[in-house]
Protein backbone atom coordinates (compact mmCIF):
# COMPACT_ATOMS: atom_id res chain seq x y z
CA UNK A 1 0.00 0.00 0.00
CA UNK A 2 1.20 3.26 -0.54
CA UNK A 3 2.36 4.91 2.36
CA UNK A 4 1.38 8.32 0.99
CA UNK A 5 -2.55 8.06 0.39
CA UNK A 6 -2.93 5.36 3.09
CA UNK A 7 -4.53 6.99 6.05
CA UNK A 8 -3.01 7.78 9.31
CA UNK A 9 -4.60 5.85 11.93
CA UNK A 10 -4.15 6.13 15.96
CA UNK A 11 -1.32 3.57 16.20
CA UNK A 12 1.10 4.84 13.92
CA UNK A 13 3.84 6.71 15.58
CA UNK A 14 3.71 10.64 15.59
CA UNK A 15 5.77 12.57 12.95
CA UNK A 16 8.50 14.43 14.64
CA UNK A 17 11.40 16.60 12.73
CA UNK A 18 14.35 14.64 11.44
CA UNK A 19 17.36 14.98 13.37
CA UNK A 20 19.74 18.33 12.32
CA UNK A 21 22.97 16.39 10.76
CA UNK A 22 25.97 16.63 12.35
CA UNK A 23 28.96 17.40 9.96
CA UNK A 24 32.47 16.96 10.92
CA UNK A 25 34.70 18.94 9.38
CA UNK A 26 37.40 17.10 7.46
CA UNK A 27 40.98 17.89 8.60
CA UNK A 28 44.05 18.28 6.79
CA UNK A 29 47.09 17.74 8.82
CA UNK A 30 49.04 17.90 5.92
CA UNK A 31 47.70 21.13 4.34
CA UNK A 32 48.51 22.96 7.62
CA UNK A 33 51.66 22.46 7.97
CA UNK A 34 52.55 23.03 4.35
CA UNK A 35 50.71 26.33 4.59
CA UNK A 36 52.89 26.76 8.16
CA UNK A 37 56.10 26.36 6.59
CA UNK A 38 55.61 28.75 3.67
CA UNK A 39 54.37 31.33 5.69
CA UNK A 40 57.56 30.84 8.25
CA UNK A 41 59.90 30.74 4.93
CA UNK A 42 58.31 34.00 3.88
CA UNK A 43 58.68 35.83 6.90
CA UNK A 44 62.52 34.79 7.22
CA UNK A 45 62.82 36.41 4.05
CA UNK A 46 61.15 39.58 4.47
CA UNK A 47 63.23 39.68 7.77
CA UNK A 48 66.59 39.05 6.01
CA UNK A 49 65.47 41.37 3.00
CA UNK A 50 64.92 43.89 5.48
CA UNK A 51 68.22 43.63 7.75
CA UNK A 52 70.62 41.51 6.80
CA UNK A 53 71.03 43.14 2.81
CA UNK A 54 72.32 46.46 3.13
CA UNK A 55 72.84 46.17 -0.73
CA UNK A 56 69.10 46.32 -1.37
CA UNK A 57 69.55 49.77 0.21
CA UNK A 58 65.48 50.71 1.31
CA UNK A 59 66.67 53.93 2.01
CA UNK A 60 67.64 55.08 -1.15
CA UNK A 61 64.56 53.00 -2.43
CA UNK A 62 62.23 55.25 -0.85
CA UNK A 63 64.47 58.65 -1.70
CA UNK A 64 63.54 57.81 -5.78
CA UNK A 65 60.69 55.77 -5.95
CA UNK A 66 59.01 59.35 -6.07
CA UNK A 67 61.57 60.98 -7.82
CA UNK A 68 60.75 63.50 -10.76
CA UNK A 69 62.41 61.81 -13.62
CA UNK A 70 61.08 58.16 -12.26
CA UNK A 71 57.69 59.70 -12.53
CA UNK A 72 58.23 61.08 -15.89
CA UNK A 73 59.57 58.01 -17.15
CA UNK A 74 56.59 56.35 -15.93
CA UNK A 75 54.21 58.28 -17.99
CA UNK A 76 55.86 57.86 -21.17
CA UNK A 77 55.44 54.15 -19.92
CA UNK A 78 51.88 54.56 -19.81
CA UNK A 79 51.69 56.56 -23.10
CA UNK A 80 53.84 53.88 -24.91
CA UNK A 81 51.67 50.95 -23.47
CA UNK A 82 48.25 52.68 -24.20
CA UNK A 83 49.12 54.26 -27.81
CA UNK A 84 50.59 50.85 -28.91
CA UNK A 85 47.51 48.75 -27.80
CA UNK A 86 44.95 50.99 -29.33
CA UNK A 87 46.72 50.89 -32.49
CA UNK A 88 47.36 47.06 -32.14
CA UNK A 89 43.31 46.20 -31.31
CA UNK A 90 42.10 48.47 -34.17
CA UNK A 91 45.10 46.70 -36.82
CA UNK A 92 44.31 43.66 -35.09
CA UNK A 93 40.73 43.52 -35.71
CA UNK A 94 41.37 43.76 -39.34
CA UNK A 95 43.87 41.06 -39.45
CA UNK A 96 41.10 39.04 -38.03
CA UNK A 97 38.90 40.02 -40.54
CA UNK A 98 40.85 39.43 -43.21
CA UNK A 99 41.58 35.74 -42.58
CA UNK A 100 38.11 34.56 -42.64
CA UNK A 101 37.76 36.81 -45.92
CA UNK A 102 36.88 34.30 -49.09
CA UNK A 103 39.48 36.70 -51.10
CA UNK A 104 42.57 34.61 -51.57
CA UNK A 105 44.47 37.63 -51.58
CA UNK A 106 43.27 38.83 -48.01
CA UNK A 107 43.93 35.92 -46.24
CA UNK A 108 47.13 35.21 -47.36
CA UNK A 109 48.41 38.83 -46.88
CA UNK A 110 47.06 38.99 -43.59
CA UNK A 111 48.32 34.79 -42.80
CA UNK A 112 51.85 36.43 -43.88
CA UNK A 113 52.00 39.08 -41.93
CA UNK A 114 51.25 36.84 -38.82
CA UNK A 115 54.03 34.96 -40.22
CA UNK A 116 56.45 37.64 -39.75
CA UNK A 117 55.36 39.25 -36.58
CA UNK A 118 55.09 36.08 -34.73
CA UNK A 119 58.25 34.26 -35.93
CA UNK A 120 60.70 37.07 -35.22
CA UNK A 121 61.74 38.35 -31.25
CA UNK A 122 60.06 41.96 -30.73
CA UNK A 123 63.31 43.29 -29.32
CA UNK A 124 64.55 42.17 -33.47
CA UNK A 125 61.76 43.75 -34.81
CA UNK A 126 62.76 47.35 -32.66
CA UNK A 127 66.07 47.56 -33.47
CA UNK A 128 64.77 47.03 -37.19
CA UNK A 129 62.54 49.90 -36.44
CA UNK A 130 65.62 51.68 -34.96
CA UNK A 131 67.44 51.68 -38.47
CA UNK A 132 64.63 52.75 -40.73
CA UNK A 133 65.65 56.21 -40.79
CA UNK A 134 68.97 55.03 -42.38
CA UNK A 135 67.46 51.82 -44.35
CA UNK A 136 65.18 55.05 -45.81
CA UNK A 137 66.16 58.01 -45.52
CA UNK A 138 63.37 59.73 -47.30
CA UNK A 139 59.85 58.90 -47.95
CA UNK A 140 59.08 60.23 -51.62
CA UNK A 141 55.56 61.44 -53.23
CA UNK A 142 55.60 61.18 -57.34
CA UNK A 143 55.76 59.11 -60.75
CA UNK A 144 58.04 56.13 -61.16
CA UNK A 145 61.82 56.62 -62.13
CA UNK A 146 60.81 60.83 -62.25
CA UNK A 147 61.38 63.46 -59.94
CA UNK A 148 59.79 63.22 -56.28
CA UNK A 149 56.73 65.99 -56.13
CA UNK A 150 57.07 65.38 -52.42
CA UNK A 151 60.17 64.75 -50.10
CA UNK A 152 60.11 64.07 -46.33
CA UNK A 153 62.84 63.58 -44.52
CA UNK A 154 61.97 60.09 -42.30
CA UNK A 155 64.73 61.72 -39.45
CA UNK A 156 61.98 64.47 -39.59
CA UNK A 157 59.12 62.76 -39.72
CA UNK A 158 59.77 59.68 -37.19
CA UNK A 159 60.79 60.43 -33.55
CA UNK A 160 62.03 57.62 -31.52
CA UNK A 161 59.21 57.93 -29.45
CA UNK A 162 57.03 57.19 -32.50
CA UNK A 163 58.99 54.04 -34.57
CA UNK A 164 59.02 52.87 -30.60
CA UNK A 165 55.13 52.88 -30.52
CA UNK A 166 54.82 51.57 -34.53
CA UNK A 167 57.07 48.63 -33.54
CA UNK A 168 55.47 47.53 -30.28
CA UNK A 169 52.26 47.79 -32.19
CA UNK A 170 52.95 45.80 -35.35
CA UNK A 171 53.95 42.72 -33.36
CA UNK A 172 51.03 43.43 -31.03
CA UNK A 173 48.51 43.09 -33.84
CA UNK A 174 49.99 39.63 -35.08
CA UNK A 175 48.82 38.64 -31.31
CA UNK A 176 45.50 40.77 -31.09
CA UNK A 177 44.76 39.10 -34.44
CA UNK A 178 44.65 35.84 -33.48
CA UNK A 179 42.61 37.06 -29.96
CA UNK A 180 39.99 38.57 -31.98
CA UNK A 181 39.59 35.57 -34.76
CA UNK A 182 39.54 33.16 -32.03
CA UNK A 183 36.74 35.14 -30.50
CA UNK A 184 34.67 35.56 -33.72
CA UNK A 185 34.82 31.78 -34.00
CA UNK A 186 33.66 30.68 -30.80
CA UNK A 187 30.45 32.49 -31.80
CA UNK A 188 27.69 29.72 -33.18
CA UNK A 189 27.43 30.27 -36.57
CA UNK A 190 23.42 29.93 -35.76
CA UNK A 191 23.83 33.52 -34.56
CA UNK A 192 24.79 35.25 -37.91
CA UNK A 193 21.82 32.82 -39.68
CA UNK A 194 19.27 34.13 -36.89
CA UNK A 195 20.50 37.69 -37.72
CA UNK A 196 20.10 37.24 -41.24
CA UNK A 197 16.81 35.93 -41.39
CA UNK A 198 15.93 38.73 -39.21
CA UNK A 199 16.94 41.16 -41.73
CA UNK A 200 19.54 42.72 -39.65
CA UNK A 201 22.51 44.08 -41.95
CA UNK A 202 26.84 43.17 -41.23
CA UNK A 203 26.80 45.88 -38.75
CA UNK A 204 24.10 45.60 -36.36
CA UNK A 205 24.43 41.60 -36.75
CA UNK A 206 28.35 42.69 -35.45
CA UNK A 207 27.48 44.94 -32.76
CA UNK A 208 24.42 43.59 -31.03
CA UNK A 209 24.84 40.03 -31.36
CA UNK A 210 28.07 38.63 -32.60
CA UNK A 211 30.50 40.82 -30.76
CA UNK A 212 29.07 40.97 -27.33
CA UNK A 213 29.07 37.34 -27.11
CA UNK A 214 32.68 37.04 -29.00
CA UNK A 215 33.92 39.81 -25.78
CA UNK A 216 33.86 36.81 -23.58
CA UNK A 217 36.14 35.28 -24.91
CA UNK A 218 38.20 37.95 -26.43
CA UNK A 219 38.51 40.66 -22.94
CA UNK A 220 40.80 38.09 -20.57
CA UNK A 221 43.19 37.32 -23.75
CA UNK A 222 43.47 41.17 -24.21
CA UNK A 223 44.05 41.74 -20.70
CA UNK A 224 46.74 39.71 -20.28
CA UNK A 225 48.50 41.12 -23.50
CA UNK A 226 48.01 44.80 -21.93
CA UNK A 227 49.55 44.07 -18.99
CA UNK A 228 52.49 42.16 -21.52
CA UNK A 229 52.85 45.50 -23.74
CA UNK A 230 53.22 47.26 -20.02
CA UNK A 231 56.64 45.18 -19.28
CA UNK A 232 57.26 44.93 -23.17
CA UNK A 233 58.10 48.45 -23.27
CA UNK A 234 61.55 47.83 -21.35
CA UNK A 235 62.32 46.51 -24.66
CA UNK A 236 62.30 49.82 -26.50
CA UNK A 237 66.16 50.90 -26.02
CA UNK A 238 66.76 48.78 -28.97
CA UNK A 239 65.20 51.55 -30.62
CA UNK A 240 66.34 53.45 -28.96
CA UNK A 241 64.26 55.45 -26.88
CA UNK A 242 65.72 55.96 -23.22
CA UNK A 243 62.95 57.66 -21.20
CA UNK A 244 60.49 54.96 -20.25
CA UNK A 245 60.69 53.57 -16.69
CA UNK A 246 63.57 50.61 -16.75
CA UNK A 247 66.06 52.66 -19.07
CA UNK A 248 65.64 55.50 -17.22
CA UNK A 249 66.28 54.24 -13.68
CA UNK A 250 69.18 52.21 -15.46
CA UNK A 251 70.73 55.31 -16.16
CA UNK A 252 70.02 56.80 -12.36
CA UNK A 253 71.62 53.55 -10.98
CA UNK A 254 74.87 53.94 -13.59
CA UNK A 255 75.08 57.52 -12.59
CA UNK A 256 74.46 56.55 -8.68
CA UNK A 257 76.43 53.20 -8.23
CA UNK A 258 72.99 52.20 -6.54
CA UNK A 259 71.92 49.20 -9.54
CA UNK A 260 69.75 47.22 -7.02
CA UNK A 261 67.80 49.71 -5.41
CA UNK A 262 66.84 51.65 -8.80
CA UNK A 263 65.83 47.61 -10.06
CA UNK A 264 63.60 47.74 -6.65
CA UNK A 265 62.28 51.59 -7.73
CA UNK A 266 61.26 50.57 -11.23
CA UNK A 267 59.57 46.85 -10.30
CA UNK A 268 57.56 48.70 -7.77
CA UNK A 269 55.92 51.12 -10.03
CA UNK A 270 55.67 47.86 -12.18
CA UNK A 271 53.66 45.94 -9.78
CA UNK A 272 51.84 49.18 -9.26
CA UNK A 273 50.44 49.86 -12.93
CA UNK A 274 50.10 45.85 -13.15
CA UNK A 275 48.28 45.92 -10.15
CA UNK A 276 45.70 48.07 -11.58
CA UNK A 277 45.66 46.63 -14.81
CA UNK A 278 44.29 43.43 -13.18
CA UNK A 279 41.80 45.23 -10.98
CA UNK A 280 40.32 46.78 -14.32
CA UNK A 281 40.31 43.32 -16.24
CA UNK A 282 38.46 41.94 -13.63
CA UNK A 283 35.34 44.44 -13.57
CA UNK A 284 35.64 44.46 -17.39
CA UNK A 285 35.30 40.04 -17.24
CA UNK A 286 32.04 39.99 -15.05
CA UNK A 287 30.58 43.00 -17.04
CA UNK A 288 30.79 40.90 -20.37
CA UNK A 289 30.36 37.54 -18.76
CA UNK A 290 26.87 38.67 -17.54
CA UNK A 291 24.45 35.79 -17.80
CA UNK A 292 26.92 32.69 -18.16
CA UNK A 293 26.81 30.34 -16.00
CA UNK A 294 24.75 31.75 -13.71
CA UNK A 295 22.06 29.59 -11.24
CA UNK A 296 18.71 30.91 -12.18
CA UNK A 297 17.42 32.87 -9.26
CA UNK A 298 15.23 30.99 -6.70
CA UNK A 299 12.41 32.68 -4.52
CA UNK A 300 13.40 33.03 -0.97
CA UNK A 301 10.27 32.55 1.86
CA UNK A 302 9.15 35.43 3.22
CA UNK A 303 8.72 33.98 6.41
CA UNK A 304 11.27 32.55 8.85
CA UNK A 305 12.14 28.66 8.40
CA UNK A 306 10.75 27.52 11.45
CA UNK A 307 7.75 28.91 10.80
CA UNK A 308 7.20 27.44 6.96
CA UNK A 309 8.03 23.98 8.73
CA UNK A 310 4.91 24.40 11.44
CA UNK A 311 2.55 25.33 8.87
CA UNK A 312 3.03 22.67 6.12
CA UNK A 313 3.14 20.04 9.37
CA UNK A 314 -0.30 21.97 10.10
CA UNK A 315 -1.40 21.42 6.59
CA UNK A 316 -0.37 17.59 5.94
CA UNK A 317 -1.95 16.91 9.12
CA UNK A 318 -5.58 18.34 8.44
CA UNK A 319 -4.88 16.99 4.81
CA UNK A 320 -4.20 13.41 6.57
CA UNK A 321 -7.36 13.79 8.82
CA UNK A 322 -9.57 14.62 6.18
CA UNK A 323 -8.31 10.88 4.26
CA UNK A 324 -8.82 9.08 7.43
CA UNK A 325 -12.36 10.51 8.05
CA UNK A 326 -13.61 9.58 4.34
CA UNK A 327 -13.80 5.66 4.45
CA UNK A 328 -16.07 6.26 7.87
CA UNK A 329 -18.40 8.27 5.97
CA UNK A 330 -18.23 6.05 3.14
CA UNK A 331 -19.55 3.46 5.45
CA UNK A 332 -22.41 5.48 7.15
CA UNK A 333 -23.86 6.14 3.64
CA UNK A 334 -23.51 2.65 2.90
CA UNK A 335 -25.71 1.61 5.80
CA UNK A 336 -28.44 4.45 5.21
Amino acid sequence: MDTATSPRTSADPPVSDPEAIQAIKLRHPWRTLASAILLVIAALFVVDAAFNRPVYSWAVVGQYVFDVRVLQALGYTLQLTIYSMIIAVVLGIVLAVMRQSPNPVMRTVSWVYLWIFRGTPVYVQLVFWGLITVIYKSIDVGLPFAQPWVSISTKELFSYFVLAIIGLALNEAAYMAEIVRAGLLAVDKGQREAATALGLGWGHTMSRIILPQAMRVIIPPTGNEVISMLKTTSLVTAVPFTLELYTRTRDIAQVSYKPVPMLIVASIWYLVLTSILMIGQYYVERHFAKGVGDRPQVMRPTLETGVIRTAVGARQQRRMERRAARPATTALEGQQ
